[in-house]
Protein backbone atom coordinates (compact mmCIF):
# COMPACT_ATOMS: atom_id res chain seq x y z
CA UNK A 1 0.00 0.00 0.00
CA UNK A 2 2.57 2.32 0.57
CA UNK A 3 3.30 2.56 -3.05
CA UNK A 4 -0.21 3.52 -3.65
CA UNK A 5 -0.18 6.42 -1.20
CA UNK A 6 2.87 7.26 -2.80
CA UNK A 7 1.13 7.69 -6.16
CA UNK A 8 -2.01 9.63 -4.04
CA UNK A 9 0.60 12.50 -2.90
CA UNK A 10 2.16 12.73 -6.19
CA UNK A 11 -1.44 12.79 -7.73
CA UNK A 12 -2.64 15.61 -5.69
CA UNK A 13 0.69 17.71 -5.91
CA UNK A 14 0.53 17.69 -9.64
CA UNK A 15 -3.45 18.53 -8.92
CA UNK A 16 -2.49 21.57 -6.79
CA UNK A 17 0.23 22.72 -9.31
CA UNK A 18 -2.11 22.38 -11.83
CA UNK A 19 -4.53 24.97 -10.55
CA UNK A 20 -1.39 27.35 -8.98
CA UNK A 21 -1.21 30.89 -10.00
CA UNK A 22 -5.06 30.84 -11.47
CA UNK A 23 -7.29 33.46 -10.53
CA UNK A 24 -10.58 32.52 -8.58
CA UNK A 25 -12.64 33.61 -11.42
CA UNK A 26 -10.38 31.58 -14.12
CA UNK A 27 -10.90 28.34 -11.56
CA UNK A 28 -14.94 28.93 -11.81
CA UNK A 29 -15.13 29.60 -15.43
CA UNK A 30 -16.63 26.26 -17.37
CA UNK A 31 -15.22 26.26 -21.29
CA UNK A 32 -17.16 25.61 -24.02
CA UNK A 33 -17.63 22.00 -24.51
CA UNK A 34 -17.12 21.35 -20.81
CA UNK A 35 -20.06 20.81 -18.04
CA UNK A 36 -17.40 21.86 -14.63
CA UNK A 37 -14.27 23.81 -13.86
CA UNK A 38 -11.26 23.27 -12.06
CA UNK A 39 -12.43 23.89 -8.45
CA UNK A 40 -15.47 21.49 -8.78
CA UNK A 41 -12.98 18.72 -9.97
CA UNK A 42 -10.60 19.26 -6.77
CA UNK A 43 -13.86 18.83 -4.75
CA UNK A 44 -15.04 15.64 -6.52
CA UNK A 45 -11.93 14.42 -6.13
CA UNK A 46 -11.91 15.10 -2.02
CA UNK A 47 -15.65 14.07 -1.58
CA UNK A 48 -14.97 10.68 -3.91
CA UNK A 49 -12.11 9.22 -1.91
CA UNK A 50 -14.02 9.97 1.34
CA UNK A 51 -16.94 8.60 0.03
CA UNK A 52 -15.03 5.39 -1.30
CA UNK A 53 -12.97 4.56 1.47
CA UNK A 54 -15.22 5.93 4.57
CA UNK A 55 -18.41 5.79 3.23
CA UNK A 56 -17.68 2.34 2.00
CA UNK A 57 -16.08 1.28 5.10
CA UNK A 58 -19.31 2.39 6.68
CA UNK A 59 -17.59 5.19 8.90
CA UNK A 60 -18.32 8.76 9.70
CA UNK A 61 -16.72 10.82 6.40
CA UNK A 62 -14.31 13.42 7.61
CA UNK A 63 -16.21 16.18 5.10
CA UNK A 64 -19.33 17.54 6.41
CA UNK A 65 -22.61 16.69 3.87
CA UNK A 66 -23.85 19.79 2.15
CA UNK A 67 -19.86 19.13 1.18
CA UNK A 68 -20.28 16.05 0.05
CA UNK A 69 -23.87 16.99 -1.37
CA UNK A 70 -22.34 19.71 -3.55
CA UNK A 71 -19.15 17.44 -5.35
CA UNK A 72 -20.53 13.97 -5.32
CA UNK A 73 -20.35 11.58 -8.44
CA UNK A 74 -23.34 13.35 -10.82
CA UNK A 75 -23.37 16.83 -9.58
CA UNK A 76 -21.80 19.99 -11.25
CA UNK A 77 -20.78 23.36 -10.36
CA UNK A 78 -23.96 25.51 -9.18
CA UNK A 79 -22.34 28.72 -7.84
CA UNK A 80 -19.60 30.65 -8.10
CA UNK A 81 -17.29 29.00 -5.48
CA UNK A 82 -15.28 31.91 -3.71
CA UNK A 83 -11.77 32.33 -2.15
CA UNK A 84 -12.86 30.64 1.34
CA UNK A 85 -14.14 27.13 -0.03
CA UNK A 86 -11.10 26.87 -2.55
CA UNK A 87 -8.65 26.88 0.38
CA UNK A 88 -10.60 24.37 2.26
CA UNK A 89 -10.69 22.29 -0.36
CA UNK A 90 -6.69 22.61 -1.32
CA UNK A 91 -6.40 22.33 2.26
CA UNK A 92 -8.26 18.99 2.58
CA UNK A 93 -6.73 17.65 -0.03
CA UNK A 94 -3.29 17.55 1.44
CA UNK A 95 -4.69 16.56 5.13
CA UNK A 96 -6.67 13.45 3.87
CA UNK A 97 -3.27 12.23 2.47
CA UNK A 98 -2.19 11.35 6.22
CA UNK A 99 -5.87 10.95 7.87
CA UNK A 100 -6.27 8.04 5.20
CA UNK A 101 -2.73 6.22 6.35
CA UNK A 102 -3.42 7.04 9.75
CA UNK A 103 -7.33 5.78 10.11
CA UNK A 104 -5.66 2.47 8.06
CA UNK A 105 -2.93 1.81 10.36
CA UNK A 106 -5.50 2.31 13.71
CA UNK A 107 -7.40 -0.33 11.97
CA UNK A 108 -10.72 2.37 11.07
CA UNK A 109 -11.16 1.38 7.70
CA UNK A 110 -11.80 -1.87 6.15
CA UNK A 111 -13.58 -3.87 8.31
CA UNK A 112 -17.40 -4.06 7.41
CA UNK A 113 -16.44 -2.53 3.81
CA UNK A 114 -19.55 -2.77 0.88
CA UNK A 115 -18.92 -4.02 -2.24
CA UNK A 116 -19.52 -1.51 -4.63
CA UNK A 117 -19.52 -1.41 -8.42
CA UNK A 118 -18.13 1.59 -10.30
CA UNK A 119 -19.51 3.30 -13.16
CA UNK A 120 -15.98 2.72 -14.78
CA UNK A 121 -16.71 -1.55 -14.44
CA UNK A 122 -14.62 -2.82 -11.75
CA UNK A 123 -16.17 -3.98 -8.37
CA UNK A 124 -14.86 -2.40 -5.35
CA UNK A 125 -14.10 -5.77 -3.15
CA UNK A 126 -11.66 -4.17 0.09
CA UNK A 127 -10.41 -0.59 1.36
CA UNK A 128 -7.34 -1.61 -1.07
CA UNK A 129 -9.50 -1.81 -4.10
CA UNK A 130 -11.12 1.60 -3.37
CA UNK A 131 -8.00 3.14 -3.12
CA UNK A 132 -6.08 1.75 -6.04
CA UNK A 133 -9.37 2.78 -8.04
CA UNK A 134 -9.03 6.27 -6.24
CA UNK A 135 -5.89 6.75 -7.72
CA UNK A 136 -6.94 5.86 -10.75
CA UNK A 137 -10.39 8.36 -10.14
CA UNK A 138 -7.71 11.26 -9.53
CA UNK A 139 -4.97 10.75 -12.30
CA UNK A 140 -8.31 10.27 -14.67
CA UNK A 141 -9.56 14.07 -13.27
CA UNK A 142 -6.11 15.29 -13.47
CA UNK A 143 -6.18 14.82 -17.09
CA UNK A 144 -9.52 16.09 -17.89
CA UNK A 145 -7.83 19.58 -15.51
CA UNK A 146 -5.01 19.91 -17.89
CA UNK A 147 -7.59 20.12 -20.71
CA UNK A 148 -9.82 22.40 -18.79
CA UNK A 149 -6.88 24.50 -17.50
CA UNK A 150 -5.82 24.42 -21.67
CA UNK A 151 -9.16 25.77 -22.86
CA UNK A 152 -9.59 28.59 -20.90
Amino acid sequence: MKKQFEILETTRQNLLSTVKGLTIDQLNEIPKGFNNNLIWNLGHIVVTQQLLCYGLSDVVMKMDNAMIAKYRKGTKPSDFIGEEEFTFIKKRLVETIEEIQKDIETGLLGKDFKIYPTSYGFTLNSLEDAIIFNNIHEAMHLGYMMALKHAL
